[in-house]
């Protein structure tokens, strides 16, 4: 059992996994975090990415990570047009963001049904999945798949670029000061709307990005974004809401603790784990593991 849980192999599936439920969580947080913002239709979102790479793939043969950028532009154009057309006008008024953090997720799970039916009527319900970079390479003993390498890699990126954006540019710092505090920011002279807008559209194009990675090992469907809406939500639970850095690490942990508990227990235990995961965080520590007490 020792040998097991000291595997490199394992080490690696954990570390895929990660950067991957990081990736995946950073949209959804970054769109809390300057607008509070709960995106029940996130995991949809990351479908949306999927298909997007699915067909660029099936019909030109375009590798899958150089259709990235398409996929996250359409996500980033759902994105736009939900927002000039919903969400915008609730948050003008400061006195109207307390109401749209209230009604954020009923609003959202009627775009998450309308994504997941209009994909259906369009291409069918039926499991869809592609085959790339599935050769299996073999380095001082540790089995890997080229998608994987390429799953982490990809995601390493985005991710690094996205921390540095945040702490090394004028416009992220300014971001990252909306996160912390929207009131303050708009005393110092941020523009807050124009802020939101590009953050939103950001968390969008994150999502598309994720399912384009997502799609070159899992089987994709209308409906496969619910879990990936969960598993995000229990990221940034566990992070604390808004908190990127925090989030990153808890994409990581989250990663890790599911590798290794399925290796211990079950596949079965999974669900259970997310699930509980995230029900004992509310209860226990609302705030995060990681996160501090917000101030509005």
């Amino acid at each position: 059992m020792i040998e097991i849980l000291i595997s490199p192999q394992l080490a690696f599936s954990a570390l895929v996994l990660g950067s991957l439920y990081s990736l995946i969580a950073l949209g959804l947080n970054l769109v809390y975090g300057t607008m509070r913002l709960l995106n029940i239709a996130h995991g949809d979102l990351i479908m949306i990415g999927a298909y997007t790479t699915f067909w660029i793939f099936t019909l030109t043969g375009i590798p899958p990570f150089v259709g990235l950028p398409l996929a996250a532009g359409i996500a980033a154009a759902i994105g736009a047009i939900l927002y000039f057309s919903i969400f915008r006008r609730q948050l003008s008024g400061i006195d109207r963001v307390e109401r749209i953090e209230a009604n954020s997720l009923l609003l959202f799970f009627g775009v998450s049904v309308i994504l997941q039916n209009t994909v259906g009527m369009m291409f069918s319900g039926s499991p869809r999945a592609y085959q790339f970079l599935d050769t299996v390479y073999e380095v001082s003993g540790l089995m890997m798949t080229g998608n994987r390498l390429a799953i982490l890699i990809f995601a390493a990126i985005v991710l690094t670029s996205v921390v540095i954006f945040l702490t090394r540019s004028q416009y992220g710092l300014s971001i990252s000061a909306l996160i912390q505090n929207q009131t303050a920011a708009r005393v110092v002279g941020i523009n807050v709307s124009r802020l939101q807008f590009v953050s939103f559209i950001s968390g969008f194009a994150l999502a598309g990005i994720a399912g384009a990675l997502v799609s070159m090992t899992e089987q994709i469907s209308p409906f496969m974004g619910f879990p990936f809406t969960i598993a995000a939500f229990v990221v940034i639970i566990l992070g604390g809401l808004g908190n990127i850095k925090g989030g990153i690490i808890a994409g990581m942990l989250l990663g890790f603790v599911e590798i290794y508990v399925v290796v211990l227990t079950s596949a079965n235990f999974r669900s259970m784990l997310i699930y509980g995961l995230f029900v004992g965080i509310l209860l226990l520590r609302p705030e995060g593991l990681l996160g501090k007490t917000r101030r509005h």
